[in-house]
């Protein structure tokens, strides 16, 4: 059986089976009247087998993925998408096919696994699956696109298997909460307990993920799904650390899966790094070079208050900020008030740098690599957007951020008046 322009041509098979019954007919009659003996007989029926071997598919190429759709009362003439939909739900095309008698085809190169999402025009939803090289097989659910089967590969039977539990999970939530809304108030104590049993299965919808791979640690697919829960906008992030390092064996497995492990882990990093600027946690310190090359480390000039200014002399808010910063410090450095700026200037502009400085009068501390928003600190403190301050007390303890104008002075005066 082949497949001409993504269809079935049923004319054809009908054919070919009608050839095949024929020929075993004459076959086993032939056998019946000559009596042949048994290497002629086998040789006969290999004749046979050949015919069937005439039909099998013929294996992929390397990084090559097939996708054979079955869509029924799917409209003839729809086009069909694969899409990249990213943690902004932007959504990059990857390859389209068009309907034609409820079937449609795809076929192209793809390096790994990655889980992606098919679309229909005019059919609502969207299914999620894992793209990789190899043959895999979809029956569209029209109604409920989400659910449709997808077969052909370890990953997409993990995945259905992941979808159907949670499924149930989620079906047993509505039904409780049908119950809550049925009962009217007629019975509180069902109620209450019906609460219980909700929440209870709600926490165990929002954590299965994490059950999933908990129970299928050397699942491909159970890394994949983690890749895409660091897209999610919150996280259990022990959970997160928990079931990555349950995944060891198969972050190892190849290269693709390294890719991911690697994309995951700097996730972790960046996230544990965040965490430790808190308010309430301590600052962490850093060196840097000041003007005259020399190192000058946060821990040197701590005071009773310290600010840590990120700012940059291409900067029209930070310089609109700077006389701010300096009325405060004027007011409060005898008292105990230290301020370090960390300047994002780009290399090879230190004059204008050192310019800035001094037209705007900011006479305290001041360190920079002059690697614009590659600069080391910056970085350390996860500053995407100047200018930004983070306030310590004198044990080193940030205790606000982000604060500019009077809520600036209000802060360092709580601490220092």
């Amino acid at each position: 059986m082949k497949l001409k322009n993504g269809n079935i041509h049923l004319i054809d098979l009908k054919r070919v089976l009608t050839k095949i019954r024929f020929i075993t007919i004459e076959l086993l009659l032939y056998l019946r009247q000559n009596r042949l003996k048994m290497k002629k007989t086998l040789l006969l029926l290999s004749i046979i087998a050949l015919i069937f071997s005439c039909e099998k598919e013929e294996p992929l190429a390397p990084n090559t993925y097939e996708i054979t759709v079955s869509a029924k009362g799917i409209v003839n003439g729809l086009r069909s998408y694969i899409k990249i939909v990213d943690g902004t739900r932007k959504e990059i095309l990857i390859d389209t096919a068009i309907v034609m008698n409820e079937v449609y085809t795809f076929r192209g190169e793809i390096k790994g696994s990655a889980i992606r999402v098919m679309t229909i025009n005019s059919v609502k939803g969207m299914l999620p699956f894992v793209l990789e090289p190899g043959r895999t097989t979809i029956e569209i659910y029209k109604d409920s696109i989400y659910y449709s089967k997808v077969g052909g590969t370890k990953n997409n039977e993990d995945y259905n298997l992941f979808k159907n539990e949670l499924k149930k999970i989620d079906e047993t939530i509505r039904e409780l909460r049908h119950k809550i809304k049925d009962d009217n108030g007629n019975n509180p104590e069902l109620v209450a307990e019906l609460r219980i049993k909700n929440r209870i299965k709600t926490d165990e919808s929002i954590e299965y993920l994490h059950t999933f791979i908990s129970e299928h640690p050397n699942s491909d697919f159970s890394l994949l799904i983690l890749e895409s829960y660091i897209n999610r906008p919150k996280q259990n992030f022990d959970k997160l650390k928990e079931s990555f390092g349950l995944l060891t064996g198969v972050v190892n497995k190849n290269t693709s899966n390294k890719l991911i492990g690697q994309k995951i882990e700097t996730f972790i990093n960046l996230k544990e790094a965040q965490a430790n600027l808190d308010i309430g946690k301590v600052a962490p310190n850093f060196t840097a070079p000041k003007a005259d090359g020399e190192l000058l480390s946060l821990n040197d000039i701590k005071g009773k208050a310290t600010i840590i200014d990120f700012w940059a002399s291409w900067c029209k808010p930070c310089r609109v900020e700077n006389p701010n910063v300096v009325r405060v410090y004027e007011k409060y450095h005898e008292k105990g008030l230290e301020i370090i700026s960390v300047s994002l200037d780009r290399n090879g502009q230190k004059e204008r740098w050192l310019k800035a400085i001094e037209d705007d009068n900011m006479n305290w501390h001041h360190v920079s690599s002059l690697k614009f928003w590659n600069e080391p600190v910056a970085k350390m403190y996860n500053v995407s957007a100047i200018p930004a301050t983070f306030i310590l007390d004198e044990n080193g303890v940030i205790v606000a951020k982000k604060l500019r104008g009077q809520a600036l002075e209000d802060q360092i005066a709580s601490m220092l008046d």
